[in-house]
């Protein structure tokens, strides 16, 4: 394997407003797993990658990022219990491709930051 080259994302960084409003809503809302929290930070555990929430230290870095996509098996089943929870969806699961007999869902919301999120999920179809 080649050391030089870019291998895999080791972590996603996310940049907040407020701290504490944005791990309640990772946590208690998507229901992340916190591994811990710092003055200005917080790391989430997401299956071998890991999600950090940061209060931007300069200015330029205080705009919303870049959407995460999180993978799901059900996509409606979890998109209701999101929206259970508040969670605001700008729009409801829908098919966006089709290959083959996959198809890709995904549905799209904020965070509590203004950050914008997504579902996706692979639905099996009949052919």
């Amino acid at each position: 394997m080649e050391t030089n080259r870019i291998q895999k994302v080791g972590q996603i960084g996310v940049p907040v407003k407020d701290l504490e409003r944005a791990v309640d809503f990772y946590k208690n809302k998507l229901g992340l797993p916190l591994l811990f929290q710092m003055d200005r930070m917080a790391f989430f555990e997401l299956d071998g990658q890991r999600l950090l929430l940061s209060l931007p230290e300069q200015a330029e870095f205080t705009n919303a990022g870049s959407v995460l996509y999180f993978q799901v098996g059900d996509i409606q089943e979890v998109y209701a219990d999101l929206v259970n929870k508040g969670v605001n969806f700008t729009d409801e699961p829908h098919s966006i491709a089709k290959m083959g007999q996959t198809e890709t869902w995904m549905t799209f919301f904020r965070d509590s930051e203004g950050n914008v999120l997504a579902l996706m999920s692979e639905v099996g179809v009949e052919p």
